[in-house]
């Protein structure tokens, strides 16, 4: 897919990964909605950032686990762009609960985590599928985690719902095929992330150590893996782990 003069909603796009994509996008020629749910003078900044390089660029408020926010979002993309070409679900919520603390493992952090990570990426993919049909196409990237590929990671909760992210992906291929192509990236261990900060610190620094390549995986690397999965007219319904050598499957 052509990407100059497309219009990009990246949710988490005021993160520490997720500004990253929102730049790459930017530099490709998208027009970005850079959604975010609290820090909005983070995201004013990226929005900021992005309109001092040329690119048109917005800021919407959107909390991805609130299906009316979620239409809300699609709706006002529309007027204010006019039309929704790529989604990035980039938005994210963890928290440290080692496996084995299962009194931690509450019902409420096991629900706050899927509808984050989970549910509000489908939501999403819903609210602008609709949108991407009736243009006759689309691309969706989901950004899980080398924790939906094996028992590791922040929490059970976290880990579950990056393993049911990385199905939806496959599932959406299917269910939006063929004008639509939905793809995944599984990024292992990042630094300067919100969900890196809440990792136990000896946790990080024994998965930094442990991978291939003795480094944690590059935000800007990953961001232009993203931009290769929207400009691809072939593949869909695949995840790609870029974890620095730290995990096969």
């Amino acid at each position: 897919m052509e990407l100059k003069d497309t219009v990009a909603i990246v949710t988490g796009g005021n993160g520490g990964l997720g500004r990253r994509i929102c730049r790459a996008l930017a530099e490709a020629g998208c027009q970005v909605v850079v959604v975010y749910a609290q820090s909005q003078g983070e995201a004013d900044e990226v929005v900021a950032q992005l309109q001092a390089t040329g690119a048109q660029a917005g800021a919407i408020q959107c909390d991805v686990a609130d299906p009316t926010q979620v239409d809300r979002l699609a709706q006002v993309t529309l007027e204010r762009f006019g039309r929704i070409d790529i989604l990035v679900n980039d938005a994210a919520y963890n928290k440290w609960i080692p496996f084995h603390d299962l009194d931690g493992l509450t019902g409420g952090e096991w629900d706050k985590m899927l509808a984050i990570n989970l549910t509000g990426p489908m939501m999403c993919i819903k609210a602008v599928a609709v949108t991407m049909k009736r243009q006759g196409q689309g691309r969706i990237v989901n950004i899980s985690s080398v924790a939906g590929l094996f028992p590791g990671g922040s929490s059970i909760p976290y880990a579950v719902s990056k393993a049911g992210l990385i199905h939806l992906t496959r599932c959406m291929s299917v269910g939006l095929a063929p004008e639509i192509l939905v793809n995944c990236i599984a990024p292992g261990y990042l630094e300067g992330t919100r969900a890196t900060a809440n990792l136990d610190p000896a946790y990080r620094e024994r998965v930094a150590s442990s991978s291939l390549l003795k480094r944690p995986a590059d935000k800007d690397d990953i961001a232009r893996q993203v931009i290769e999965l929207c400009r691809t007219d072939s593949i869909t319904g695949q995840t790609l782990v870029m974890d620095a050598g730290g995990f096969y499957h």
